[in-house]
């Protein structure tokens, strides 16, 4: 058995690494001396939030697939010339080898895939693969295959086994490298988790079958292709910053979303929820311009705290007192946007376009937002309700990380819970198509509060309301945020959205705003700097680190 000391290897380098692609070599390392512990060990870092899923998974994969494909080289390259010393040559029948080959050339796919689930049959079929001279691409295609859904399945039982297994941990003071130990003992003989374990791997296939849960690195990437295409086509990669030259980068990454908010409230205060900026700095120094804004002007409990550069929700606060307030100044030292808090209960998203020269404006997609709630039953903790609630459970990492300190509690009897304030899909959010919401009076009044705001030309508001009626009559309703070119028309993210028609819109999209980048270019407004952008983009990543969790 493999030597447990590879576990506080792990976690030392790995869990507490700050540079992505060193824990992904350090996972890819591990894996070579032991695989399967290697792979249960990154999904309990992962689920414990030292690292990132995407991480675990790559660097696993490789390390596994590479592994692989060094054992089959290591027989190929070396193995047949043994053949040839007259020491071995006398003990080997060269027919029998040749039948070897034959029947490994009939069977070498299955046994391939067989030897992945069957332990201690791997190194010997993998020598065998490359000694009989299996063709090397095929033995890459399916050891990659199988590799890949054996990752997937290892990190996925694992992140269902292994947050309750951290916390016993925690609790009874045992180092939690010793986690991925029990981990693989519960994998390979599970008893009372079988429930939990089947159910962790439904909402693993469920995860992949539905296209709004998959990682963000695999559904942009046809999104990548489709911005380089039409880079070409305009001539710059940095056209879409100049889609709005009133907003930093053209609202790529990096903007203050207190500036925009102050512009809006400058031009349509009425439909603006009021906002001021917390600056960066000491502390101490914030927590005084905190209250003196809140003795300035009358701010009631409960406002909204966030990052002034923000992204997917991050960091969005929903603050009851000041102590609350202190906890959140003392964790990050970014610049804040303090918020009126505005209870909805109703949110929408209004992807708004408009091309230079246009005296008007029009609506792209609308996006109503539920927010998920449980509701107590008196018997099953809050950690039960999300698990097995048809959908919070597959962002359920989201919601158990926002809710940790109160898993264990039951709720009573009726009692409902709404499980994300944020409206944002990465946070929680369900999005669906609002499109019946359209009509003429509220593309009127967004076209009217759009063509007011400098420099604005394309981007997505985010709206709260009480009175579906008064929002179509284009009254009564708050702007909580106005996002620019990088904004996405998240009524893709409808459940009934066909991946096709998601990618058809969002191709759409970034069209309308190349077209509106290049209008502006022509027109006179500067070009931004690829540099300036990877720098907005370094600090917009670095700072939202520190941020706390999102509500």
């Amino acid at each position: 058995m493999t030597d447990p000391g590879i576990l506080p290897w792990i976690e030392a380098h790995v869990g507490r690494g700050q540079n992505a692609v060193l824990q992904g070599v350090a996972l890819a390392t591990g894996t070579l001396v032991q695989e399967d512990l290697t792979t249960v060990a990154a999904a309990f870092l992962a689920g414990s939030g030292r690292i990132s899923w995407t991480v675990a998974f790559v660097g696993c994969f490789l390390g596994i697939w590479i592994g692989d494909a060094l054992l089959y080289l290591v027989a190929r390259l070396l193995g047949r010339p043994l053949l040839d010393r007259p020491w071995v040559a006398r003990w080997v029948d060269p027919a029998a080898i040749r039948r070897s080959e034959e029947w490994f050339q009939s069977r070498g796919t299955w046994l391939l895939v067989a030897c992945r689930l069957v332990p201690g049959t791997r190194l010997p079929t993998f020598l065998a693969a490359g000694f009989l001279g299996w063709p090397f691409g095929r033995f890459l295609g399916i050891t990659g295959l199988t590799v890949l859904i054996w990752t997937a399945g290892l990190l996925a039982l694992a992140e269902a086994l292994g947050r309750p297994l951290e916390a016993g941990l925690r609790s009874a003071g045992i180092p939690l490298w010793i986690a991925p130990l029990l981990l693989a003992g519960a994998l390979l003989f599970p008893r009372r988790p079988i429930r939990r374990l089947l159910r962790g791997i439904a909402t693993a296939v469920g995860r992949w079958t539905r296209w709004e849960f998959w990682p963000a690195w695999l559904f942009y990437a046809p999104v990548a292709v489709q911005y380089c295409r039409l880079a070409l086509r305009h001539g710059g990669l940095m056209v879409p910053a100049a889609a709005n030259p009133g907003i930093l980068l053209g609202g790529l990454v990096g903007e203050s979303k207190f500036q925009t908010l102050a512009d809006l409230h400058l031009t349509s205060p009425d439909f603006t929820a009021e906002a001021w900026r917390i600056p960066n700095g000491p502390t101490q120094g914030r927590r005084e311009c905190l209250r003196a804004v809140l003795e300035k002007h009358p701010v009631p409990f409960p406002f909204i705290l966030k990052p002034d550069v923000g992204q997917r929700g991050a960091g969005v606060k929903l603050i009851r007192s000041l102590a609350e307030a202190d906890a959140y100044l003392e964790q990050t030292g970014e610049a804040l946007v303090l918020q009126r808090y505005v209870p909805g209960p109703h949110e929408v998203g209004i992807f708004y376009h408009r091309l230079p020269g246009e005296a008007r404006g029009r609506i792209f997609a609308i996006t109503e937002k539920v927010f998920p709630c449980v509701t107590g039953d008196g018997r099953r903790t809050l950690g039960e309700l999300i698990d097995e609630d048809p959908r919070a459970r597959f962002q359920s990492h989201r919601y158990r990380e926002r809710f940790r300190s109160r898993l264990d509690e039951v709720l009573p009897e009726g009692r409902t819970l709404r499980l994300v304030e944020a409206g944002n899909h990465a946070q929680g959010c369900l999005f669906l198509d609002g499109a019946w919401i359209l009509t003429p009076a509220l593309e009127t009044r967004i076209d009217a509060i759009s063509r007011a705001v400098p420099g604005f030309f394309v981007g997505r508001y985010d709206i709260r309301f009480t009175d579906i009626d008064a929002l179509q009559a284009g009254h009564r309703f708050q702007i909580l945020e106005l996002n620019g070119a990088a904004a996405e028309a998240t009524s893709i993210y409808d459940p009934s959205t066909p991946l096709r028609r998601a990618y058809a819109t969002l191709f759409r999209q970034w069209e309308i705003v190349f077209e509106i980048g290049a209008a502006n270019r022509a027109t006179g407004t500067p070009a931004a700097s690829k540099r300036a952008l990877l720098r907005a983009w370094w600090n917009c990543r670095r700072g939202l680190a520190t941020v706390p969790v999102a509500d």
